[in-house]
């Protein structure tokens, strides 16, 4: 058997060329589509990230929830947004029906004044057979119905809040001094009279 010339050497080399180059295209499309993908991956990710934080962001300032603070010696509450964003349109306060006390209206200057309804309160806490005076905080639950705006849009929002006070007593009677708010439950406007008075008889 005759032992390969010149030419043949060659051809073989050059073959052998041809494959090396062959597997270097191959690792070079594989290494291009591997970085194509970790970089669409990496968008894809962080395009999901800023959607799930946009979402939580809207449903945080779609969601109000209010700080209460008393002043005038808890004669007043004031009440603001705890998300700086939202800004309070008007407010509608509703009484349990035991207290015979009219829904009060607020436009811009969002608060509860206890002469609302403290004359009704005493009246309706004297039926139950409630003492003049309280040891603690007392509750009586109320409905505030409010318009707000969060990102530029107006907003309702339908809640059952606990309405904290005491009873202090005086030389002529008993004086309502409000203490703050506490969240019950968000319902839908045409049900909060009906569990407000509920919750009022319940308790």
């Amino acid at each position: 058997m005759s032992e390969p010339g010149p030419s043949e050497e060659r051809a073989a080399i050059r073959r052998r060329w041809i494959t090396l180059g062959e597997v270097l295209g191959v690792a070079a499309v594989a290494i291009s589509a591997l970085t194509l993908w970790n970089a669409y991956s990496d968008r894809t990710h962080k395009e999901a990230e800023s959607a799930q934080a946009a979402a939580k962001q809207a449903a945080r300032t779609q969601t109000l929830l209010l700080k209460a603070t008393p002043v005038d010696d808890g004669r007043q509450l004031d009440l603001a947004p705890l998300d700086t964003a939202q800004t309070i349109q008007g407010m509608t306060i509703a009484f349990p029906a035991a207290l015979g006390t009219t829904p009060a209206e607020t436009t811009g200057d969002a608060r509860i004044e206890a002469r609302w309804f403290d004359d009704g309160l005493r009246k309706a806490r004297k039926l139950k057979g409630r003492p003049d005076t309280s040891q603690g905080d007392e509750r009586v639950p109320v409905a505030i119905t409010t318009h707000y705006l969060a990102d530029g849009a107006l907003r309702t929002d339908v809640a059952l809040y606990d309405l904290g006070y005491v009873l202090e007593g005086r030389l002529l009677g008993s004086a309502v001094r409000l203490r703050g708010l506490s969240l019950i439950e968000r319902t839908d406007a045409p049900k909060a009279q009906a569990k407000l008075n509920r919750l009022w008889e319940s308790r």
